[in-house]
């Protein structure tokens, strides 16, 4: 299964919640609840909390702070000295993407991250972060820059 830095930085109720909310026979009031529970802790996450983490996931697999950068700007429009501001600033993940310009071949986008198929997640400010999530993933098993940025 995909590594997923947003589950382990929440800690073991946020997967608790996660587990029952992928419950397929068991959806109801409660699922709705947990889903979100899930959404608004994404949503108050700062960005610096967790891109120390994208940086280290990327340099142990051979890649850069560069390359890493150069996917954030693709997805969000931000250039580096605005991405070390918002950093500084410690914006939420909420704050982060109201003032980003998505790419728009964000929607080529596609897959399982985390447990959910990207294309059907609801809630666009959690799309958004797994867009991120995705992006980093593939940046860290190794693949081009040209596929990663959907140029293909």
């Amino acid at each position: 299964m995909v590594s997923c830095v947003l589950l382990f930085l929440a800690g073991p109720a946020f997967r608790e919640e996660r587990d029952t909310v992928d419950v397929a026979d068991n959806r109801g009031q409660q699922d709705m609840k947990s889903a979100n529970n899930h959404d608004e802790r994404i949503a108050k996450m700062t960005f610096a909390s967790v891109y120390p983490h994208y940086r280290a996931k990327v340099e142990k697999k051979g890649r850069t702070q560069e390359e890493l950068h150069h996917v954030i700007e693709w997805l969000t429009g931000y250039r580096e000295v605005v991405l070390k501001r918002l950093i500084a600033e410690k914006v939420t993940f909420e704050q982060f993407f109201a003032t980003a310009t998505l790419n728009p071949n964000v929607h080529l986008i596609t897959g399982v991250i985390c447990g959910y198929r990207i294309e059907e997640i609801e809630n666009s400010l959690t799309r958004q972060v797994r867009y991120l999530d995705k992006l980093v993933d593939e940046l860290a098993k190794g693949r081009t820059m040209v596929k990663i940025t959907r140029r293909e």
